[in-house]
């Protein structure tokens, strides 16, 4: 299992390439209508607060299957998140 501060950087990245793929799609697409965009940036957002919060929760019993299954939520929501951008139009 990778460690806390490898799984928040991850957190970080992902979800950061997420929101920085929906400013490209917004640049690139300056006539559409931005509100869809700026659901997925919310929804990114709050994401990310929560993983973080789960990651920072000490009062887990079984440390390393919390953490992984924080980042298998990462890994699905993430995807979810793209499929969204994908879906932009």
């Amino acid at each position: 299992m990778a460690s806390v501060r490898d799984l928040k950087k991850d957190i970080n990245y992902v979800l950061g390439d997420i929101i920085e793929a929906v400013y490209v799609w917004e640049y690139a697409n300056p006539k559409t209508d931005k509100k869809k965009a700026e659901a997925i940036i919310d929804e990114a957002i709050e994401t990310f607060d929560e993983l973080i919060a789960k990651v920072n929760d000490r009062s887990v019993e079984n440390k390393k299957a919390h953490l992984k299954s924080v980042s298998k939520e990462l890994e699905d929501r993430g995807r979810s998140l793209i499929e969204k951008i994908n879906k932009l139009s």
